[in-house]
Order: structure tokens, then sequence, then C-alpha cells
């Protein structure tokens, strides 16, 4: 047995055989098929900036929003209205990474 032609140990017919290869060298041609497929499954995107930013939004988000009970002041109350939100989706993006979300065809 040749192992090029049955690496399971399934013999294809000379027409299936052609019909493989040719689907095959389809594929060798895709670039933004091969450049997902040569990145691991489970590595995460090039977004080191995202955990760090989260953590940095979130200090600043209960930083105001301990100020803003405490002073009253409205000027601190619109910042944090501003950048809860803000904090609300980069967390959102971040838990969700991991799931998978991101793998999906666009």
């Amino acid at each position: 047995m040749d192992s090029r032609n049955d690496p399971d140990g399934v013999i294809l017919s000379p027409y299936e055989r052609l019909s493989l290869w040719r689907i095959e060298a389809e594929l060798r041609q895709d670039r933004r098929l091969g450049r997902r497929m040569s990145r691991p499954m489970n590595a995460p995107e090039a977004r080191p900036w995202l955990p760090l930013a989260v953590a940095a939004l979130t200090c600043a988000s209960l930083l105001l929003l301990v100020m803003g009970i405490l002073t009253s002041n409205s000027a601190v109350l619109w910042c944090l209205v501003a950048l809860w939100p803000l904090t609300l989706l980069l967390t959102f993006r971040m838990l969700r990474r991991p799931a998978g979300a991101e793998d999906r065809i666009r």
C-alpha cells in the first residue's frame, strides 16, 4: 500500500483522488485561509492591550464612582457616565474572546 494515496487506510478511485487534489490545490491558493490555519486554534488574537485597558478603565471607573458619591460633583459624575459604557464594552469583548466568538467567518 502506498501511504501517499491512502493515509487513513481509505482507497480512493482515480476520479476521487483527482477531485481531492483539485480541492487541495484551490485551498492552497487561499491566502486568508492559510493565515487562519497557521495560527493555533486557542491562540489569543493580537490584542495584548485589552486586559490592561479593561483593568485601567475599571480602576478609573471605580475611582470616579467613589469620588462622585463623596463629592456629588457633576463633572465627576459626567466623566463616570462617559467612561462606564466603554469599560463594559471592552470587558464584554475581553470575556467573549476565549469562548471563540472571534473565530467566526467575517
